[in-house]
């Protein structure tokens, strides 16, 4: 049963009331208590019902919302707890509230790495310490793959605040291949991560051209006083639709891909998909499939590809086919 936030004041307010041992309640009592706290919070003025205050009591004796509060009336008059240590604040937690609140800090602390999320490490420690007074401190069963200490990833919160607030950058980047660090006036776009690296799309110059740099191979980034520009063909919700991984371009067109999967793959793959638009266009006799998608051809794409070893082959189209016979040709040698 939902409860709004004026029916949450007038049960914190009876609360207060029924724990205070010192007076004695009558409904009376408890309603003028309700009508003062609800001005003092919300500057509500019309007042509460006996019978809304009656109902609120019932609600609270009962298990709706999980107080099961113990009120009892005696002298025909007066509200107290039965218990006097009773309170709807000292509830305690079911098996499933832990699992629920363990598993939702669980997934905060994946934020853990940009500082504006930093304030969620001292709740999440209260929370775990909260939770293992209440209950029998199980260990984890939910782990996240994540690398501490990656390189770059102290970027993250400048590169956040930097695209907020629509900021132009000179950054100095050097690629796995060049020498010397290049300088790019960019203007940045969106943070992406992909298999654990993080990256940054935005485009520079005329800003027809959206492409991302790797975190890990920026060497600085200073805000420099040029005129931030957006680009018309970068839709952040959208952009990184047709691709696995990071690799594209508002120019870039999805291909159909068709492969083969072995018998041990097949189920795997049918399970966890390659991509959103993956479908089964033949199932074999011995087990083994063939799919389909569309997607941008890219690096990441072969790379998924060879990850599965022997246990895929490309059928189409041919420029994917040959990249992956000249690979695993090369690979082969490494062997021989």
């Amino acid at each position: 049963m939902p409860a709004n936030k004026n029916a949450l004041i007038r049960y914190k307010t009876i609360d207060n009331c029924l724990r205070n041992k010192y007076r004695q309640w009558t409904i009376e009592d408890l309603v003028d208590a309700c009508c003062d706290a609800l001005y003092d919070c919300e500057g509500i003025t019309k007042g509460v019902s006996l019978r809304t205050v009656q109902s609120d009591i019932q609600i609270m004796r009962s298990d709706k919302l999980g107080y099961n509060a113990p009120i009892e009336v005696y002298d025909n008059k007066f509200y107290r707890y039965a218990d006097p240590d009773y309170s709807i604040t000292k509830m305690p937690l079911s098996q499933n509230d832990y699992d629920v609140i363990k598993e939702a800090t669980d997934m905060l602390r994946q934020l853990s790495d940009f500082e504006q999320f930093d304030k969620f490490d001292d709740v999440i420690g209260r929370l775990d310490d909260s939770l293992a007074k209440g209950l029998n401190k199980r260990k984890p069963i939910i782990n996240f793959d994540s690398v501490k200490d990656l390189n770059g990833i102290e970027l993250l919160t400048p590169l956040y605040r930097h695209i907020d607030r629509k900021q132009t950058l000179r950054i100095m980047y050097q690629s796995f291949n060049a020498e010397l660090p290049t300088e790019i006036i960019f203007y940045p776009y969106l943070l992406k991560e992909f298999r654990n690296r993080w990256f940054v799309v935005g485009s520079a110059n005329d800003a027809k051209k959206v492409f991302n740099l790797a975190l890990d191979r920026i060497v600085s980034i200073d805000p420099v006083d040029v005129k931030y520009v957006e680009s018309p063909n970068f839709d952040p919700e959208h952009f990184f639709d047709n691709v696995i991984g990071v690799s594209t371009s508002p120019k870039s067109f999805p291909r159909r891909i068709k492969f083969w999967t072995s018998k041990e793959q097949s189920n795997y793959i049918k399970t966890k998909p390659l991509h959103h638009s993956q479908k089964i266009i033949a199932e074999n006799p011995d087990g083994s499939c063939e799919f389909q998608i569309e997607v941008v051809i890219n690096f990441e794409l072969f790379s998924t590809f060879l990850s599965y070893g022997a246990g895929v082959r490309v059928i189409s189209p041919q420029v994917v086919v040959d990249w992956m016979r000249k690979e695993t040709a090369r690979m082969r040698g490494l062997y021989e």
